[in-house]
């Protein structure tokens, strides 16, 4: 099963899912595909498209896909990466109206530099993209959170709790 997530962001992002059902009508893609489509008006006869649901039913889909085609926002790229799941992410963009500004093509370009996965942009042939994600290999994902509170929490000792 492939998972396309969309995420939460108000406006639509209708490109990735005309993208994904060409593939699908090309005959690329054979599996079923489910759509967390959020605030997305889209129709398919291909795809099983939801709007929302409750987390522990996302990460149900999460454990279940084989790949997971995503916006670029950070907790959807992560939550795969946690899973070891091979991820194919396409960041909305400002000329398209998807978005409020670019910052999601900064986000999987990081991601994509650290080879936890692949980007699909204005210049990626959709199929190829797909095609890569038959043979791609995450690396594994580390989150740095616990060295980011340590830091925090050093900087508070050091600088705020001295001067009390």
């Amino acid at each position: 099963m492939i998972l396309v997530v969309l995420g939460t962001h108000e406006l639509p992002f209708t490109r990735l899912l005309e993208a994904v059902e060409e593939a699908i009508e090309a005959g690329l893609i054979q599996e079923d595909v489910i759509v967390q489509v959020g605030h997305t008006p889209f129709n398919s006869k291909h795809m099983k498209l939801i709007d929302f649901t409750s987390y522990d039913e996302m990460d149900r889909l999460y454990d279940e896909a084989r790949v997971i085609i995503t916006h670029g926002g950070t907790g959807s790229i992560t939550s795969g990466l946690k899973k070891g799941k091979t991820l194919i992410a396409a960041p909305r963009l400002i000329k398209y109206g998807e978005h409020n500004d670019d910052h999601q093509l900064e986000i999987v370009n990081q991601f994509s530099r650290t080879g936890h996965l692949i980007p699909w942009t204005d210049e990626d042939n959709f199929e190829e993209v797909l095609q890569r994600a038959t043979h791609f290999t995450p690396q594994p994902f580390y989150s740095g959170k616990n060295n980011i509170l340590s830091l925090i929490e050093s900087f508070i000792d050091e600088n705020v709790k001295g001067k009390n």
